[in-house]
């Protein structure tokens, strides 16, 4: 049975469970678990993480721990029982582990390690803490280094600041908003501080100052490597001041060998030093580090003869120094000993051996010599902080290694007491400095080598034993030998020896200096040759004064004998003492030097022995009665150290002095007393305060004394008026805290002594007192400053003595002393700044006194206090100061309220300072003064926080008036709005913020109950109520009460403790407004905005509550004006701006829509409100997808999708014209971006158009100044036609700058004028001579519900960027919609697809359907201009899918083969003010089989008579391969088949009979193919013409061919052989070396992508075969691969053909424009497509260019190396090609010949056809109508040598020259040959053409650039009389004798035509219209040049370029071919 647990509440996962059993609770590793039950081995429970999911666990999967339930039962919640430190590292642990995951994630990877290591050191710190090992300062230690750890951490993940007290987390509920401010703001300012943030925060205003911190450094000897001297040495380190220019330590001592290691063997790591007391002024003076080597041996190194090798000497070496400055900083930051090597330097001269270290410091270098190497002593130092006891606490290693104490010279600067009252040891030490000695040479040729020896002797002559020290580290010693400067008579030393001599032996004690010349001779000797002596202690009792002193140098020898010492002792020591006694023998053994002298310097450092003689007379002040007033009078100037040490004896000996008379001394001893007292307050000699109060308390004996001092303290105060200098006045009152503690302590003795006699006299002598003071205070210091400082002095003591009389009186009268002291200063008014900033710490710590933590104290003190704030806030006056006392006040009122009742004081607060705080406050947030701002807000909000429903009560009924009232709530709500506004809180401070929210809202429900119960009837208050809105909006919308952002521990938490504050403040502000009434409608519109900013908070409560609002609002507005106009302008306006900031979401679209419709229903104006919000809910649709936009990483096609989508909404559904703007204008920023430039200029149309030309005067708005209408619709023109220049869309800038140039002209501009012509005419120049590239077109269906709204299941055609092809545009889109799924059908989705939740991307290419057809089928319009308008302005396009209907025949697929045709319409024409548009309407019809073949019949027709045309009117020069090639496709193929297939298909009986509708179109066919033969007639007469004399063979057998395809074509079409005489003349039979090939069927395809690895040298567009239907390239992008090898197997070929979805007769779609290189079969077969993918593929444009006519391969313009001879032969006297110069290292491979033709004839033909092929242009020949009855061949009489010929253009490599797609249908314009526009779909083979386009590849290069027409306006090659005489187009006549009179008429040039073509007579054709250019010939004959193009011209471009090219007239030559054929 599972019974509930009632110990195991609590336990962590030890190993993880994966709930693998019913009801299994899923455990990772190191949750926590709540655990409610148990059975058997198992626990019930929840997971802290996820507590709403309940389940089971094995108990041995859990480590129990203590903990605390509370609320036992269903809802218990349990704490473990824990330190809060390690419940916070825990938890803080597990939420920084998610954040961390998302560093690395981010990126942030410096930040990502850092908080790895700090994780890791919490987790190590959390274990020691845990494993209760250590001792309470060692917790206290890891404790600090977790929470500077924790707020570290938190800081730089930008979570919550954790205000801590005492290292743990505060309750916010348990301390007031005023510390908790303090909490924060300390944290804040301490994330890296080591010490608690909050343990000061109670230490406030004027505490004694805190004690500084002594510095100590750690040095320790690691080795001296530099140790070449090979004898032992002593090196002595010390601390040097280099500006003071002395030492300010000891010495520190290391013995070494002369190894370099420890003398002593024990020593070795231990020669370390400590370094003490450094004060922090120490720390910032120039210290160094000095280190002197001492050698100790020969007298010179080197040389072995000076002295004895027994002897040794101390000799100077060598010197090193190391500046602190430099190090500090490395040293401070780390915790362990950094290393250094200090360089020795020697001494040049060694008489300055004593400036060794200046001079190195110096550098001066000149002086010293540096070492050989880097090498010397390494040392290492550390930097410790603490008093003594606390750094051998925390460094126990470093005083085990027995590290050497090294102290400062002198006192520190912060002296501690001595030993007798609170033990610390007694010092007792003089430090000597040998200075400086001058002796005689005593008659020797050099100088002495001197040695010094000093002893110590005793008052008996004894030689004190170990009273010499040289330095700390070594032993002390019983005497002293100095070292030797060799040669030196004058020596200086400069070496301080201590001198630790015991106290009880200083008195009598002397020292005794010998002075001996050390000889450097063979014995050796040492020879005493004087001395000198000084005693240590003056006859007066004083020890040797801190000074330098000259001693006298006695003479003596190695036989004088000290032995009594009485001898010497009785002789003058120096100049002083020579004085002292004037009357010496001169009969003594010792006789002084008069011209020798010997100078020590002294320096005592004694806690016991005095150097003062004025000290010593006040200790013995019985010894002089007569002095006493004297002595007393003099202790003001002994120093302060003196009277420290002696502190409890001066003290005792003033108060017997006092005792001793009264009257006498009374005075003088508290004078004393207080110079005593006030000594004590300097920080030098703080810590003896303590020794102070331990003598009052236990020493001090004065019974009596408290009479005198407060008759003292009264006298002084009384005097205080009259007195002009107050300085001794004003010591007395800062000495008045200690004096009043000896006055106290003085009664308290007296009382004891007396049982409480003359109590009452005391209590009166104490109000006199007081009375005393008070009237100091009231005194009117204005006019006198040294008042000034008396009153300032008696304020700031005054506090201090609080606690002293509480001792002696109740709380209550204490309480009243300090009221009337208090009350009786002067108020702010009459005083002087200065004076008020004491008046104010005064109160400040009066608050903070014990005196004002009791309750009854504070009932009598507050009013007064509070006066006083009162009376600066109201003035601003003091602020920082008075906050600090408020905050004092609410602290300790905050305690005082969790033990007792605190309504009274509250109450006295809320009368006296609610009002002037929250103007305060106004003032300050007017200020922004954020520190002022934050103190007073939480002054205030404590005050709030405080008060009760009877505080609130009394406050609004204690209001006179409503306007009172009203003032009240306007300022309240204004300080809580500029509250919320201001950031006074930072962001992270999230206790304090939600603290704050708290009270408000708290505060405004207790407001809000007044405001509608005195302003809603008749006095309402618009004002009032606006604001209390304005609050509750605010409110709602704080960031910090967004739960949402929040994490789930940390929302659970807030919850937890305020619940959602959000809902609360939405159920107070939905209630007032529906008390509101009829009142409401002052708020419509105004409040629309904020209450929608507040619906669209994400709460559902929030929502539910606040949406209904607007329902009202609308009601009551229809109520009003019949309408809700206001509401529905305000509501659309707000929501955009709203929403855009990041507000809203689907779910409150959906509510929105709900409540709203659901309340509407009941409503009269149903119909228009239901409009309205559905209106609503889709603009919001559009909002949210554009701002999800916007925001996200999406790419620029869906921002710009969008904005249109909203742009359009707002214009077309909602009328907003400014929003409708504003969008224009994010639109055309887009475009700009996206450098879409046409784009840009259509959407800034869109404002254009809304502007008028008028001089209407337009307000600022966007990024437009106020300007006239004029000026603006001006200015956005010239930006237009800028970006439509930009995106090359000359064509539409050009209609505006006519509108430009009108408004100009109207205006007589005529300079703008100028310019916008100019303008004009550089548009038309840059038409006709810059190269444009034709964008494709795709059609993209968008699929499935989770697509945005403006995209889900619509299609829409985009207009592809330059070079985009199909699969790049595939490859796009995916990419901006990753989620989406490729469709590989073109067939439409069924509704599984449309409703389903997921992304569907239906793409293929389509074909523009051009409006603007007049242009397109004008003669002589260039192809530069007609490529514009075929890919500008559409709206339509089309798409062609092949298919088979009924059963297929196999030996003929034509008969089934069906056109799907479908034809897409848009909503607006491409381009436009986006790349694409949705698609408004489909129309799909199926083109029967017989409509295919007439139409490829049709185009193939169109397109030959489209060529020759241009052959004929010279628009063609040169080269005639273009037409050789295309008549042979099409006669060729007729030999193996061609039209043959259609014959079989539609003229057989069978397919008459079942298709008896089809009479009139078979009949049409059959037109077709007759009209066929007479086009080819006409084409091979024109061959016959230009063609070269070597390509005679091919034209003879073309002529053969010929002939073989009229015969068998003769039986279906009767008559044939009676056409084309020009074909019928004698001709040579062909060889048959051509292998023909039978049809091909479908399956035999072989298609590639055309991006496939093989295909090498470009992608072919679409393929069609010999047999294309018009449908071809609709089969999409395909790559057929031909093989160049001409030998290929038949079976090969017939491999690569095409299915019969494409016809013999090619297609109204072209062919692709640039050959393929060829593949090897077997690479071919690698790469098989089936049939599926082909009709996925995208489909191609309708567009005219031919494919059917290669360019000569080329190398950059010239023929291979191999091909150039026979080039120029075949061309014979034709002119260059192209510029020599080009390079011909590309090698271009031949084009193969089609290897899926019908026909492999031109196999043959083609490669040596592509050898010659050029790119020769010609204007196309315009048809006229013949007579009846003339049937015969006109042609154009060109009398032109071959060496007349035009300069050929450069022909093109098959890589760079895409050729002319086919016509589309006889309407469409052919272009020009010159291969600029890419191809379409449809077959490239003609009628009976062998070629197919499979022979031309598509380039992904460009080709160079062959301008014609437009850069060389026809072309001219024709001679002067052709100038005259206008060419001839060709005739089509029946009429013989024409002919036959034509040909007597015209003259001939050499070449005939060819027989039965007779050229015409130039009069008979009619005039063509005049061309817009002449051409220009550079030759001398004609006065106008020629423009011949230049090659390096030629530019590479990527993709397929529009190429000038005139058209013919192919609509009059196709009516002329009709005419002609229904005569015959």
């Amino acid at each position: 049975m599972w019974s509930p647990t009632e110990e195991e509440k609590y336990g962590v996962v030890i190993c993880s469970f994966r709930g693998a059993v019913p009801q299994g609770l899923v455990l990772e590793l190191g949750e926590t678990v709540q655990i409610l039950e148990k059975c058997e081995g198992w626990y019930r429970g929840v997971s802290i993480k996820k507590p709403n999911v309940k389940g089971i666990f094995p108990a041995n999967y859990i480590h129990l721990k203590k903990a605390v339930v509370s609320n036992r039962g269903q809802y218990e919640t349990v704490v473990p029982l824990e330190d809060s430190v390690v419940t916070e590292v825990t938890a803080t642990l597990q939420e920084w582990a998610v954040l961390w995951k998302q560093l690395y994630v981010k990126h942030k990877v410096d930040l990502f390690y850092k908080l790895r290591h700090v994780m890791n050191e919490l987790i190590d710190l959390r274990r020691q803490l845990l494993s209760g090992h250590l001792t309470q300062d060692q917790v206290r230690e890891v404790k600090r280094h977790l929470t500077v750890r924790l707020d570290w951490g938190n800081e730089h993940l930008g979570l919550d600041l954790v205000p801590r007290k005492d290292f743990e987390v505060v309750d916010s509920d348990q301390i007031s908003v005023s510390d908790l401010y303090k909490m924060h703001l300390s944290s804040r300012h301490s994330v890296q501080q080591s010490t608690s943030q909050v343990d000061t925060i109670r230490q406030r205003h004027g505490d004694a100052c805190r004690m500084p911190v002594p510095h100590h450094f750690f040095l320790s000897l690691k080795s001296f490597t530099y140790n070449t001297i090979g004898e032992d040495t002593d090196v002595f380190f010390s601390l040097y001041d280099v500006r003071e220019g002395k030492q300010i330590s000891e010495r520190f001592m290391v013995r070494l060998n002369k190894n370099g290691g420890p003398r002593n063997p024990e020593k070795i790591d231990r020669m370390c030093a400590l370094f003490t007391d450094l004060s922090s002024k120490d720390m910032k003076r120039d210290l160094y580090i000095v280190a002197h080597v001492i050698r100790i041996g020969r007298m010179l190194l080197n040389d072995s003869k000076k002295g004895p090798p027994h002897l040794h000497y101390r000799r100077p070496y060598g010197c090193a120094v190391l500046s602190i400055m430099d190090v500090l900083q490395s040293i401070s930051e780390i915790k362990e000993e950094k290393d250094f090597v200090l360089k020795v330097y020697t001494c040049n001269n060694e008489n300055e051996w004593c400036q060794i270290h200046e001079n190195i410091i110096r550098k001066s270098s000149t002086k010293y010599t540096a070492p050989s190497s880097n090498y010397g002593l390494i040392i290492s130092l550390q930097l410790l902080r603490g008093d003594m006891e606390q750094v051998r606490r925390e460094n126990p290693m470093i005083f085990n290694r027995g590290v050497s104490v090294t102290r400062k010279l002198g006192f520190p600067d912060v002296i501690m007491p001595e030993m007798k009252i609170v033990g610390c040891d007694i010092r007792n030490d003089l430090y000597l400095t040998l200075e400086k000695g001058d002796f005689e040479r005593g008659g020797k040729s050099v100088q002495k080598n001197i040695e010094v020896t000093m002893y110590v002797l005793y008052a008996d002559g004894e030689i004190l034993k170990d009273c010499i020290s040289l330095g700390s580290g070594e032993p002390s010693r019983s005497a002293y030998h100095s070292f030797v400067l060799y040669h030196n008579n004058s020596p200086r030393w400069g070496e301080i020896i201590k001198l630790p001599i015991p106290i009880d032996r200083f008195r009598g004690s002397h020292l005794r200096f010998e002075f001996r010349h050390c000889s450097t001779k063979d014995k050796g000797e040492k020879k005493l040759f004087g001395f000198a002596f000084t005693p240590l202690m003056r006859d007066d009792g004083t020890t040797l004064s801190d000074d330098i002193h000259e001693l006298y140098v006695y003479k003596c020898d190695e036989n004088s004998t000290f032995n009594n010492h009485a001898l010497y002792l009785g002789l003058p020591c120096c100049k002083e003492d020579y004085n002292g006694c004037p009357n010496i023998p001169s009969s003594l053994i010792f006789q002084r030097s008069t011209k020798e002298s010997f100078s020590v310097s002294t320096q005592l450092s004694s806690t016991k022995l005095t150097q003062n003689v004025d000290l010593l007379a006040l200790l013995k002040w019985k010894a002089y009665p007569d002095r006493v007033m004297d002595i007393l009078g003099r202790l003001r100037h002994v120093s302060g150290e003196e009277i420290v040490k002696f502190l409890q004896d001066i003290l005792d000996t003033l108060f017997v002095v006092l005792d001793d008379n009264t009257e006498k001394y009374g005075l003088l001893v508290f004078q004393s007393l207080v110079f005593i007292i006030n000594l004590l307050r300097d920080s030098k000699y703080f810590h003896f305060r303590p020794v102070m109060d331990t003598y009052i308390q236990k020493h001090f004996a004065g019974a009596l004394a408290y009479k005198e001092l407060i008759r003292c303290l009264k006298w002084y105060m009384d005097r205080s008026a009259e007195l002009v200098r107050q300085d001794h006045i004003q010591e007395a009152m800062r000495a008045l805290e200690y004096l009043f503690k000896f006055i106290v302590q003085s009664r308290i003795l007296y009382s004891r002594a007396t049982c409480g006699m003359e109590e009452e006299q005391f209590r009166s002598s104490i109000q006199e007192l007081f009375q005393s003071i008070r009237f100091v205070l009231s005194l009117d210091s204005r006019s006198s400053e040294t008042l000034i400082f008396t009153q300032a002095a008696l304020l700031n003591s005054f506090p201090a003595i609080f606690d002293e009389l509480l001792q002696m009186f109740t709380v209550q009268e204490v309480a009243e002393f300090v009221r009337g002291t208090l009350g009786s200063m002067p108020s702010t008014v009459h005083i002087g700044q200065s004076m008020d900033v004491v008046k104010l710490q005064s109160i400040a710590r009066t608050v903070d006194s014990r005196l004002f933590s009791f309750s009854e104290s504070r009932r009598i003190l507050l009013p007064v206090v509070l006066h006083h704030i009162h009376l600066h806030l109201r003035q601003q006056k003091e602020l920082l100061i008075c906050s600090g006392i408020l905050s004092s006040i609410f602290s300790i009122i905050k305690t005082s309220s969790l033990e007792g009742d605190v309504v009274e004081e509250v109450e006295m607060m809320v009368e006296s300072l609610l009002d002037v705080l929250l103007q305060t406050l106004l003032t300050i947030m007017s200020k922004s003064q954020s520190q002022e701002a934050g103190e007073y807000v939480s002054c205030l909000l404590s005050l709030l926080r405080q008060m009760s429903d009877t505080h609130f009560q009394h406050l609004l009924d204690n209001f006179q008036s409503k306007d009172e009232l009203k003032e009240f709530l306007l300022k309240i709500f204004c300080v809580f709005r500029n509250l919320m506004k201001m950031s006074v809180f930072p962001r992270d401070w999230m206790v304090m913020r939600l603290l704050t929210s708290n009270i408000i809202v708290t505060t405004v429900q207790y407001l809000s109950s007044a405001l509608h119960k005195n302003f809603t009837e008749t006095d309402f208050d618009f004002k009032v109520w606006n604001s209390y809105f304005s609050l509750a909006v605010l409110f709602i919308n704080q960031p910090s009460l967004q739960l949402e952002n929040a994490t789930p521990a940390k929302r659970k938490k807030i919850i937890d403790k305020y619940g959602d504050m959000r809902v609360m403040m939405a159920y107070e502000l939905f209630s007032m407004w529906q008390n509101l009434g009829e009142h409401k409608i002052h708020f419509i519109p105004g409040m629309i905005g904020p209450f929608l900013g507040v619906t669209l908070v994400p709460q559902p409560e929030v929502r539910n509550i606040m949406i209904p609002i607007f329902h009202d609002m609308m009601d009551w507005e229809q109520r009003k004006n019949g309408n809700f106009k206001q509401v529905e302008a305000e509501l659309i306006d707000k929501l955009d701006s709203l929403v855009s900031e990041g507000k809203g979401d689907e779910n409150y679209r959906e509510l929105f829509s709900l409540l709203l419709l659901e309340k509407i229903e009941q409503e009269t104006w149903r119909e228009t409100g239901i409009s309205f919000v559905t209106s609503v809910t889709r603009l919001m649709e559009r909002l949210l997808d554009y701002r999800d936009c916007m925001k996200g990483d999406e790419t620029e096609n869906k921002k710009i999708g969008c904005t249109v989508n909203l742009m359009n909404f707002y214009k077309s559904e909602i009328n907003k014209e400014e929003m409708y703007i504003r969008y224009i204008h994010k639109l055309c920023d887009m475009h700009l971006q996206a450098e879409n430039y046409t784009e840009a200029a259509f959407t800034l149309l869109l404002y254009c158009e809304l502007l008028q030309w008028e001089d209407r005067p337009l307000r600022e708005f966007l990024h437009y100044p106020s300007q006239s209408e004029w000026q603006r619709k001006e200015g956005l023109c010239r930006k237009i036609i800028h970006y439509f220049n930009k995106g090359k869309s000359w064509e539409f800038g050009i209609p505006l700058c006519r509108e430009l140039a009108m408004q100009y002209e109207s205006l007589y501009d005529y300079q703008s004028l100028s310019w916008i012509r100019k303008m004009e005419a550089t548009y038309y120049d840059n038409i006709m001579e810059q190269q444009r590239l034709e964008p494709e077109f795709f059609r993209v269906g968008f699929y499935g519900r989770k697509f945005p709204f403006f995209l889900r299941n619509k299609e829409y055609v985009c207009r592809g960027h330059d070079y985009e092809r199909l699969e790049a545009f595939q490859q796009r889109m995916l990419s901006e919609f990753p989620q989406a799924i490729a469709m590989q059908h073109p067939n439409h989705p069924d509704d599984s697809i449309l409703q389903c939740d997921a992304q569907y991307l239906q793409i293929y290419a389509v074909t523009p359907i051009p409006d603007s057809i007049d242009v397109l089928q004008m003669d002589r319009v260039p192809d530069r201009i007609k490529s514009f308008y075929r890919v500008n302005n559409i709206r339509k396009f089309r798409y062609d899918r092949p298919f088979h209907k009924g059963p297929k025949d196999k030996d003929n697929e034509f008969k089934s083969l069906w056109i799907e045709r479908t034809t897409l319409t848009l909503t607006h024409s491409l381009p436009g003010i986006s790349r694409w548009f949705e698609v408004e309407r489909r129309e799909l019809v199926e083109v029967s089989p017989l409509e295919n073949a007439i139409q490829v019949v049709e185009n193939k027709n169109q397109e030959l008579r489209t060529l020759i045309s241009q052959y004929q009117h010279k628009q063609m020069h040169g080269n005639i391969n273009l037409l050789s090639m295309c008549l042979n496709g099409v006669i060729d193929a007729a030999v193996n088949g061609g039209i043959a297939r259609y014959q079989e298909a539609f003229f057989d009986k069978d397919y008459i009979t079942k298709h008896p509708g089809d009479a009139e179109k078979i009949t049409q066919l059959k037109e077709l193919m007759q009209e066929q033969v007479h086009v080819l007639g006409v084409g091979l007469a024109v061959h016959e013409k230009f063609v070269h004399p070597e390509m005679r063979p091919l034209h003879k057998k073309l002529i053969d061919q010929f002939q073989m395809m009229r015969s068998s074509l003769y039986h279906e079409l009767p008559g044939l052989d009676k056409l084309s005489p020009a074909c019928s003349g004698s001709s040579t039979p062909r060889s048959n070396i051509l292998v023909s090939h039978g049809p091909m069927s479908p399956e035999s395809i072989k298609l590639l992508h055309r991006h496939s690895p093989l295909n090498l040298l470009g992608s072919v567009r679409h393929s069609s075969s010999s047999l294309s239907s018009h449908t071809s390239s609709e089969t999409g992008n395909l790559v057929i691969l031909t093989d160049s090898s001409v030998g290929e197997a038949a079976e090969e070929m017939y491999h690569m053909q095409a299915s019969p979805s494409t016809s013999s007769l090619s297609s109204t779609h072209s062919a692709p424009s640039q050959m393929i290189n060829s593949a090897p079969s077997s690479a071919r077969d690698k790469y098989r497509h089936t049939r599926e993918l082909m009709m996925l593929l995208p489909t191609h444009r309708d567009r005219p260019s031919s494919a059917m006519y290669p360019a000569a391969i080329m190398e950059n313009g010239q023929p291979p190396n191999f091909q150039r001879a026979l080039m120029q032969q075949m061309i014979g006297p034709c002119k260059p090609c192209s510029d020599p110069n080009l390079s011909v290292a590309d090698k271009a491979v031949p084009a193969a010949p089609s290897s899926w033709s019908l026909d492999s004839g031109t196999r043959e033909a083609l490669p040596f056809l592509s050898v010659h092929v050029g790119s020769i242009l010609a204007p196309p020949v315009p048809p006229r109508s013949l007579p009846h009855g003339h049937y015969s061949l006109h042609f154009d009489a060109f009398h032109h040598q071959l060496n007349d010929a035009p300069p050929a253009l450069p022909a093109r490599t098959l890589r760079k020259s895409p050729l002319h797609p086919i016509p589309a249908s006889p309407t469409s314009p052919q272009s020009g040959l010159d291969g600029s526009n890419s191809t379409l779909s449809g077959s490239a083979s003609s009628g009976v053409s062998s070629l197919s386009e499979s022979n031309f590849g598509h380039s992904s290069e460009p080709p160079p650039r062959t301008d014609t027409m437009d850069s060389v306006p026809s072309q001219a090659w024709n001679t002067d009389e052709d100038l005259e005489t206008p060419y001839l187009p060709v005739r089509y006549s029946l009429s013989e004798p024409d002919v036959l009179e034509s040909l007597k008429s015209q003259p001939c040039r050499s070449h005939s035509a060819p027989s039965g073509v007779i050229p015409q007579d130039t009069l008979d054709p009619p005039a063509l219209p005049p061309k817009p250019y002449h051409s220009r010939l550079p030759n001398t004959e004609n006065e106008e040049g020629m423009i011949i193009e230049d090659d390096d011209k030629h530019r590479q471009l990527h993709r397929k370029v529009s190429q000038p090219v005139s058209g013919g007239k192919e609509e009059q030559a196709r009516v002329a071919w009709e005419h002609g054929i229904s005569e015959q």
